[in-house]
């Protein structure tokens, strides 16, 4: 089997306007709420990526009519309502997308048929219990494998009870899986979360027609309700946008805006903690679209300071470390981070294996049980594996801007999953970046 890698050599500066693709969380979330609502709903701004389009054949499969994606992002979803999901005659099969694997088990453990999820390696590695524990107290039956990994078999036709669930820790994921699967639930469903994480699918739902309260730390909906059709306009993805703002920041002379930016105050970690190591970054033309806040991101290049990352900002940040980690690499001083073990069980070991990367080219870089410690320095070139993690890929793409020698990135086939077309616009603004096929 071909394997995409990507070569970069060292140098240049970032310079330009662009718009990188649409939010994923928001795009897997747009396709959920309008295949369960009466009516049709419009979504525009779509990330056509693997993990979204994961999530639309899944609602195809189980019988849902939707058109679309089109080469603009808009995408036309005829609702079936609550109760009007039919059963697939296959497992649906969601690739490498955790975030569709642990919302549809909430989503589909109130429905009345059985169903099976599965996904490809990566998917199937990683934790599920922390979703099929709480949605056992629910009512819900959920078989996994031995150790709590997928394929999960989901049995239809249990009625479920909500209740309140006091997360162990912060997680986006499951905090929405039980909220899905609170919509099917008798009575009232609470989630009380250990920190903020990012809220769009409480968002969503008030924009679907759905009470959701939020009292402090607690968000509760109740069950028996209906979705009503809707308009979404989907922002670009911050997280996608955090890899410009890095290379931006790290590379001399640069000066790149990025337009229509999502800024969810749930999201904005990578720009608070950038700001705090010096970055030069404006938040231009400030608007909200569709229920969420969006932006245009000014980022010029300015000399980074290594910092200590605040704890209350590792929430907010989580999908956005791999490339930090660079900017950290690129900064004067240490950096030093802690309190994110959950990078552990992403679609790689985020922490290990950037820290391996860094290593490699000729960066201090000490991983911890929740953490790392990276010394900022000179960067040099080499071969990088990213363990077939797209972040981990397009952080090291960056890197090289400040390398002093090319740098070679394997396994970057996964890059599609969150940013389709990346290495093409990066090129577009001067990443000195080409694909090859090995």
């Amino acid at each position: 089997m071909s394997s995409l890698k990507f070569m970069v050599q060292p140098g240049g500066q970032l310079k330009g306007t662009i718009r990188v693709p649409g939010d994923k969380s928001i795009s897997h979330r747009s396709i959920m709420l309008g295949s369960l609502a009466e009516g049709t709903t419009e979504v525009s701004g779509f990330l056509q990526g693997e993990d979204s389009l994961a999530t639309l054949n899944a609602f195809r499969q189980m019988g849902v009519q939707i058109e679309g994606p089109t080469a603009a992002g808009k995408v036309t979803i005829y609702g079936v309502g609550m109760n009007g999901l039919k059963a697939s005659a296959q497992p649906l099969d969601l690739g490498n997308s955790g975030t569709s694997m642990r919302l549809l088990s909430g989503l589909l453990s109130g429905q009345q048929f059985d169903i099976i999820l599965e996904g490809d390696e990566s998917l199937s590695g990683r934790p599920m219990r922390r979703v099929t524990d709480p949605l056992a107290e629910m009512g819900a039956t959920i078989e996994t494998e031995a150790d709590g990994t997928a394929p999960l078999r989901i049995k239809g036709g249990i009625p479920m009870k909500g209740f309140h669930y006091e997360m162990p820790m912060a997680s986006a994921q499951v905090k929405s899986c039980l909220l899905l699967a609170g919509l099917y639930a008798e009575g009232q469903t609470c989630v009380t979360e250990p920190a903020p994480t990012r809220d769009h699918t409480e968002r969503m739902l008030n924009g679907f027609g759905v009470e959701v309260s939020r009292e402090k730390e607690r968000i509760c909906l109740s069950g028996g309700g209906q979705l009503q059709a809707t308009q979404v306009d989907v922002p670009a993805d911050i997280s996608s946008a955090a890899f410009f703002l890095v290379g931006a920041s790290i590379a001399e002379g640069s000066d790149l805006t990025l337009q229509h930016v999502g800024i969810n105050p749930t999201r904005i970690g990578v720009i608070n903690i950038l700001r705090e190591m010096g970055a030069n970054i404006e938040v231009l033309n400030e608007r909200v679209s569709g229920g969420e806040p969006v932006a245009d991101l000014r980022v010029q290049s300015a000399p980074l300071q290594g910092i200590e990352i605040p704890l209350d900002q590792v929430p907010l940040a989580i999908d956005e470390f791999p490339v930090l980690f660079v900017a950290a690499a690129c900064a004067q001083g240490e950096t030093i981070l802690r309190g994110a073990e959950e990078l552990r069980v992403k679609e790689s070991d985020r922490i290990q294996v950037m820290a391996d990367g860094l290593t490699t080219l000729g960066v201090d870089a000490k991983p911890t049980v929740d953490g790392i410690v990276i010394q900022g320095g000179t960067m040099g070139g080499g071969i990088v594996h990213s363990h077939h993690d797209h972040r981990i890929s397009m952080s090291f793409a960056m890197a090289a801007l400040r390398a002093t020698a090319p740098i070679e990135i394997e396994d970057c086939d996964n890059v599609n999953t969150s940013f389709p077309g990346f290495s093409t616009l990066a090129a577009a603004v001067g990443l000195k970046i080409e694909e090859h096929q090995s």
